[in-house]
Protein backbone atom coordinates (compact mmCIF):
# COMPACT_ATOMS: atom_id res chain seq x y z
CA UNK A 1 0.00 0.00 0.00
CA UNK A 2 2.83 2.40 0.86
CA UNK A 3 4.50 1.71 -2.49
CA UNK A 4 1.20 2.32 -4.29
CA UNK A 5 0.71 5.60 -2.42
CA UNK A 6 4.28 6.72 -3.17
CA UNK A 7 3.82 5.87 -6.85
CA UNK A 8 0.61 7.90 -6.94
CA UNK A 9 2.33 10.89 -5.33
CA UNK A 10 5.22 10.74 -7.82
CA UNK A 11 2.84 10.46 -10.78
CA UNK A 12 0.79 13.40 -9.51
CA UNK A 13 3.94 15.49 -9.06
CA UNK A 14 5.06 14.74 -12.63
CA UNK A 15 1.62 15.60 -14.03
CA UNK A 16 1.53 18.85 -12.03
CA UNK A 17 5.00 19.88 -13.26
CA UNK A 18 4.09 19.07 -16.85
CA UNK A 19 0.94 21.18 -16.52
CA UNK A 20 2.93 24.11 -15.12
CA UNK A 21 5.54 23.90 -17.87
CA UNK A 22 2.80 23.73 -20.50
CA UNK A 23 1.76 27.19 -19.33
CA UNK A 24 5.08 28.39 -20.75
CA UNK A 25 4.11 29.52 -24.24
CA UNK A 26 7.20 31.66 -24.66
CA UNK A 27 10.90 31.42 -23.80
CA UNK A 28 13.28 34.38 -23.81
CA UNK A 29 17.01 33.66 -23.49
CA UNK A 30 19.18 36.68 -22.71
CA UNK A 31 22.88 36.09 -23.26
CA UNK A 32 25.37 38.64 -21.94
CA UNK A 33 28.79 38.22 -23.52
CA UNK A 34 31.62 38.10 -20.99
CA UNK A 35 29.44 38.15 -17.87
CA UNK A 36 31.48 36.20 -15.33
CA UNK A 37 29.53 34.54 -12.53
CA UNK A 38 32.03 35.97 -10.05
CA UNK A 39 30.62 39.45 -10.68
CA UNK A 40 27.00 38.82 -9.69
CA UNK A 41 27.26 39.00 -5.86
CA UNK A 42 28.92 42.43 -5.97
CA UNK A 43 27.16 43.78 -9.07
CA UNK A 44 24.44 46.42 -8.92
CA UNK A 45 21.99 44.49 -11.10
CA UNK A 46 18.51 44.70 -9.53
CA UNK A 47 16.69 43.33 -12.58
CA UNK A 48 18.90 40.27 -12.83
CA UNK A 49 18.66 39.70 -9.08
CA UNK A 50 14.87 39.97 -9.23
CA UNK A 51 14.87 37.13 -11.76
CA UNK A 52 17.11 35.14 -9.42
CA UNK A 53 14.76 35.76 -6.49
CA UNK A 54 11.72 34.67 -8.49
CA UNK A 55 13.42 31.65 -10.02
CA UNK A 56 16.31 29.20 -9.85
CA UNK A 57 19.96 29.98 -10.40
CA UNK A 58 23.54 28.84 -10.35
CA UNK A 59 26.71 30.90 -10.28
CA UNK A 60 28.77 27.80 -10.96
CA UNK A 61 27.59 26.81 -14.42
CA UNK A 62 30.54 26.30 -16.75
CA UNK A 63 31.55 27.15 -20.28
CA UNK A 64 33.24 24.66 -22.55
CA UNK A 65 36.92 25.12 -23.34
CA UNK A 66 38.29 27.32 -24.67
CA UNK A 67 36.35 29.90 -22.63
CA UNK A 68 35.76 32.05 -25.71
CA UNK A 69 32.77 33.36 -27.62
CA UNK A 70 31.80 31.45 -30.78
CA UNK A 71 32.64 28.04 -29.38
CA UNK A 72 30.43 28.69 -26.36
CA UNK A 73 27.50 30.39 -28.09
CA UNK A 74 27.48 27.43 -30.47
CA UNK A 75 27.57 24.96 -27.58
CA UNK A 76 24.75 26.77 -25.79
CA UNK A 77 22.43 26.79 -28.80
CA UNK A 78 23.50 23.43 -30.20
CA UNK A 79 23.21 21.33 -27.05
CA UNK A 80 26.69 19.85 -27.47
CA UNK A 81 30.37 20.66 -27.14
CA UNK A 82 32.95 21.58 -29.78
CA UNK A 83 34.00 18.02 -30.52
CA UNK A 84 30.44 17.44 -31.70
CA UNK A 85 29.48 20.66 -33.50
CA UNK A 86 33.01 21.54 -34.65
CA UNK A 87 33.12 25.27 -33.80
CA UNK A 88 36.28 25.49 -31.69
CA UNK A 89 37.55 29.07 -31.59
CA UNK A 90 36.72 32.60 -30.44
CA UNK A 91 35.55 33.79 -33.83
CA UNK A 92 34.62 30.57 -35.61
CA UNK A 93 32.59 31.24 -38.75
CA UNK A 94 32.44 27.60 -39.77
CA UNK A 95 33.40 24.35 -38.05
CA UNK A 96 37.17 23.90 -37.79
CA UNK A 97 36.60 20.16 -37.53
CA UNK A 98 33.78 18.39 -39.39
CA UNK A 99 30.55 18.39 -37.40
CA UNK A 100 29.64 14.96 -36.06
CA UNK A 101 26.21 15.36 -37.63
CA UNK A 102 24.51 17.82 -39.98
CA UNK A 103 20.86 18.17 -40.92
CA UNK A 104 19.77 17.54 -44.48
CA UNK A 105 17.74 20.75 -44.53
CA UNK A 106 20.33 23.21 -43.20
CA UNK A 107 23.66 21.42 -43.75
CA UNK A 108 24.73 22.36 -40.23
CA UNK A 109 24.89 20.82 -36.78
CA UNK A 110 21.36 21.30 -35.39
CA UNK A 111 20.69 24.20 -33.03
CA UNK A 112 17.57 24.75 -30.95
CA UNK A 113 16.25 26.87 -33.81
CA UNK A 114 16.17 24.05 -36.36
CA UNK A 115 14.89 21.61 -33.74
CA UNK A 116 11.95 23.94 -33.12
CA UNK A 117 11.37 24.45 -36.84
CA UNK A 118 11.37 20.70 -37.53
CA UNK A 119 9.02 19.77 -34.69
CA UNK A 120 6.91 22.93 -34.44
CA UNK A 121 6.96 24.22 -38.04
CA UNK A 122 4.45 27.00 -37.41
CA UNK A 123 6.25 28.39 -34.35
CA UNK A 124 7.50 31.98 -34.43
CA UNK A 125 11.15 32.34 -33.41
CA UNK A 126 13.56 35.27 -33.21
CA UNK A 127 17.30 35.85 -32.96
CA UNK A 128 18.37 39.37 -32.00
CA UNK A 129 22.11 39.80 -31.63
CA UNK A 130 24.67 42.56 -31.20
CA UNK A 131 27.82 40.61 -32.13
CA UNK A 132 27.84 39.73 -35.86
CA UNK A 133 29.60 36.45 -35.04
CA UNK A 134 26.31 34.97 -33.84
CA UNK A 135 25.09 35.02 -37.42
CA UNK A 136 27.53 32.27 -38.40
CA UNK A 137 26.26 29.91 -35.70
CA UNK A 138 22.52 29.85 -36.43
CA UNK A 139 20.41 28.43 -39.25
CA UNK A 140 18.88 31.69 -40.44
CA UNK A 141 16.45 29.91 -42.75
CA UNK A 142 14.98 28.13 -39.73
CA UNK A 143 14.28 31.38 -37.85
CA UNK A 144 11.25 33.60 -38.38
CA UNK A 145 12.89 36.89 -37.41
CA UNK A 146 16.67 37.37 -37.70
CA UNK A 147 17.71 40.80 -36.42
CA UNK A 148 21.47 41.54 -36.39
CA UNK A 149 22.31 44.79 -34.60
CA UNK A 150 25.91 45.02 -35.84
CA UNK A 151 27.50 45.93 -32.48
CA UNK A 152 24.79 48.49 -31.66
CA UNK A 153 23.57 47.53 -28.20
CA UNK A 154 20.72 50.04 -28.14
CA UNK A 155 19.44 48.81 -31.49
CA UNK A 156 19.68 45.29 -30.16
CA UNK A 157 17.55 45.97 -27.10
CA UNK A 158 15.06 48.09 -29.05
CA UNK A 159 14.65 45.41 -31.72
CA UNK A 160 14.21 42.77 -29.03
CA UNK A 161 11.59 44.84 -27.21
CA UNK A 162 9.65 45.51 -30.41
CA UNK A 163 9.79 41.86 -31.47
CA UNK A 164 8.57 40.56 -28.12
CA UNK A 165 5.73 43.07 -27.93
CA UNK A 166 4.49 42.71 -31.50
CA UNK A 167 5.44 39.16 -32.54
CA UNK A 168 5.39 37.31 -29.21
CA UNK A 169 7.69 34.52 -30.42
CA UNK A 170 7.66 31.05 -28.96
CA UNK A 171 11.44 31.37 -28.61
CA UNK A 172 13.53 34.54 -28.58
CA UNK A 173 17.32 34.54 -28.29
CA UNK A 174 18.94 37.88 -27.43
CA UNK A 175 22.69 38.50 -27.44
CA UNK A 176 24.27 41.56 -25.81
CA UNK A 177 27.97 42.21 -26.43
CA UNK A 178 28.50 43.88 -23.07
CA UNK A 179 30.14 43.47 -20.65
CA UNK A 180 32.67 41.68 -22.88
CA UNK A 181 33.71 44.86 -24.69
CA UNK A 182 34.43 46.66 -21.43
CA UNK A 183 36.18 43.60 -20.04
CA UNK A 184 38.64 43.72 -22.95
CA UNK A 185 39.06 47.49 -22.85
CA UNK A 186 39.26 48.09 -19.10
CA UNK A 187 39.61 44.68 -17.50
CA UNK A 188 37.48 42.30 -15.47
CA UNK A 189 36.87 43.07 -11.79
CA UNK A 190 37.52 46.77 -12.48
CA UNK A 191 35.30 49.68 -11.50
CA UNK A 192 34.51 50.20 -15.18
CA UNK A 193 33.42 46.58 -15.57
CA UNK A 194 31.02 46.82 -12.64
CA UNK A 195 29.75 50.16 -13.95
CA UNK A 196 28.83 48.72 -17.36
CA UNK A 197 26.93 45.95 -15.58
CA UNK A 198 24.45 48.63 -14.48
CA UNK A 199 23.80 49.39 -18.15
CA UNK A 200 23.51 45.70 -18.99
CA UNK A 201 20.99 45.31 -16.18
CA UNK A 202 18.97 48.27 -17.44
CA UNK A 203 18.78 46.66 -20.89
CA UNK A 204 17.63 43.41 -19.33
CA UNK A 205 15.03 45.45 -17.44
CA UNK A 206 13.69 46.73 -20.77
CA UNK A 207 13.30 43.14 -21.97
CA UNK A 208 11.44 42.17 -18.80
CA UNK A 209 9.17 45.20 -19.17
CA UNK A 210 8.47 44.27 -22.80
CA UNK A 211 7.36 40.82 -21.68
CA UNK A 212 4.95 42.44 -19.21
CA UNK A 213 3.70 44.95 -21.77
CA UNK A 214 3.05 42.10 -24.20
CA UNK A 215 0.79 40.52 -21.58
CA UNK A 216 2.74 37.26 -21.53
CA UNK A 217 4.56 37.42 -18.17
CA UNK A 218 2.65 34.51 -16.67
CA UNK A 219 3.43 32.24 -19.59
CA UNK A 220 7.06 33.17 -20.29
CA UNK A 221 10.23 31.51 -19.09
CA UNK A 222 13.23 33.85 -18.94
CA UNK A 223 16.77 32.46 -18.93
CA UNK A 224 19.79 34.73 -18.38
CA UNK A 225 23.27 33.37 -18.99
CA UNK A 226 26.65 34.07 -20.60
CA UNK A 227 29.27 32.50 -22.85
CA UNK A 228 32.27 33.01 -20.54
CA UNK A 229 33.75 35.28 -17.88
CA UNK A 230 37.21 36.77 -17.98
CA UNK A 231 40.44 37.66 -16.23
CA UNK A 232 42.39 40.89 -16.59
CA UNK A 233 41.61 42.00 -20.17
CA UNK A 234 41.06 38.61 -21.71
CA UNK A 235 39.50 35.17 -21.58
CA UNK A 236 39.93 31.78 -23.19
CA UNK A 237 41.80 30.14 -20.34
CA UNK A 238 40.97 27.69 -17.57
CA UNK A 239 40.56 29.88 -14.47
CA UNK A 240 37.18 29.83 -12.74
CA UNK A 241 36.79 33.56 -13.41
CA UNK A 242 36.87 32.69 -17.11
CA UNK A 243 34.95 29.41 -17.02
CA UNK A 244 32.13 29.97 -14.51
CA UNK A 245 29.01 31.63 -15.88
CA UNK A 246 25.63 32.56 -14.41
CA UNK A 247 22.62 30.42 -15.26
CA UNK A 248 19.38 32.02 -14.09
CA UNK A 249 15.87 30.86 -14.99
CA UNK A 250 12.40 32.03 -13.95
CA UNK A 251 8.83 31.40 -15.05
CA UNK A 252 6.02 28.82 -14.98
CA UNK A 253 7.04 25.61 -13.24
CA UNK A 254 10.39 26.99 -12.03
CA UNK A 255 11.35 26.85 -8.36
CA UNK A 256 11.44 30.16 -6.51
CA UNK A 257 14.66 31.57 -5.03
CA UNK A 258 16.37 28.22 -5.46
CA UNK A 259 20.11 27.80 -5.82
CA UNK A 260 20.77 24.97 -8.26
CA UNK A 261 23.31 22.50 -6.92
CA UNK A 262 23.43 20.26 -10.00
CA UNK A 263 26.40 20.74 -12.30
CA UNK A 264 25.56 22.72 -15.44
CA UNK A 265 27.57 22.96 -18.65
CA UNK A 266 26.52 25.58 -21.18
CA UNK A 267 25.28 22.95 -23.64
CA UNK A 268 22.68 21.94 -21.03
CA UNK A 269 20.91 25.16 -21.98
CA UNK A 270 19.85 23.85 -25.38
CA UNK A 271 18.70 20.58 -23.82
CA UNK A 272 16.68 22.45 -21.19
CA UNK A 273 14.97 24.57 -23.83
CA UNK A 274 14.04 21.48 -25.85
CA UNK A 275 12.73 19.75 -22.73
CA UNK A 276 10.57 22.73 -21.73
CA UNK A 277 9.07 22.83 -25.22
CA UNK A 278 8.44 19.09 -25.27
CA UNK A 279 10.83 18.53 -28.16
CA UNK A 280 12.90 15.46 -28.88
CA UNK A 281 16.54 16.50 -28.82
CA UNK A 282 18.85 15.31 -31.59
CA UNK A 283 20.84 12.16 -30.90
CA UNK A 284 24.07 14.11 -31.50
CA UNK A 285 23.32 16.51 -28.64
CA UNK A 286 25.06 15.86 -25.33
CA UNK A 287 23.25 18.29 -23.02
CA UNK A 288 20.88 17.31 -20.22
CA UNK A 289 17.87 19.32 -19.08
CA UNK A 290 18.48 21.11 -15.78
CA UNK A 291 15.46 19.52 -14.12
CA UNK A 292 16.48 20.57 -10.62
CA UNK A 293 15.40 24.10 -11.55
CA UNK A 294 11.78 22.99 -11.79
CA UNK A 295 9.20 22.29 -9.11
Amino acid sequence: MKKLFLCAVICLSVITLQAQIKKAKHIVVIGCDGLGAYALPKADMPNVKSVMASGAWSLHARSVLPSSSAVNWASMLMGAGPTQHGFTEWGSQKPEIPSAYTTSAYKQFPSIFSVIRDQKPKAVTAAVYSWPGIGYLIEKDAITHVLPANDDEEKCVNDAVETIKTKKPLFTFIHFDEPDHTGHAKGHRTAEYYEILKTVDARIGKILTAIKDAGISNETIVLITSDHGGIDKGHGGKSLDEVEIPWIISGPGVKVNHEIKSSIITYDTGATLAWILGLEQPQAWRGKAVREAFK
